[in-house]
C-alpha cells in the first residue's frame, strides 16, 4: 500500500496528488480494477495466451516493416 507523508506547509491537494501518483505508479487501481470479478483460472490462462500472440504479432509487425521493397 503507497504511504504518503505530508510535508511542513503543503496544501491537502498537493499530498493527495502525490498519494494518488504513487497509487498510480503501484498498479494499485488496475490490480483492483482486474479483481472485481472472479475469473475462472482456464479464462485467465486463455487471457494471458492472448495476449502473448498479440504482443508476437506486434513485434513481427514491427520488424517487417523495414523489409519492404
Amino acid at each position: 500500500m503507497p504511504k504518503v507523508v505530508s510535508r511542513d506547509n503543503e496544501p491537502f491537494q498537493v499530498t493527495l496528488r502525490r498519494f494518488k501518483k504513487s497509487c498510480e505508479k503501484a498498479g494499485l487501481l488496475s490490480d483492483i480494477k482486474k479483481n472485481k470479478f472472479y475469473e475462472k483460472p482456464s479464462i485467465v490462462r486463455r487471457k494471458k495466451e492472448k495476449e502473448a500472440r498479440r504482443k508476437m504479432m506486434k513485434l513481427q509487425r514491427r520488424r517487417n516493416r523495414g523489409r519492404r521493397f
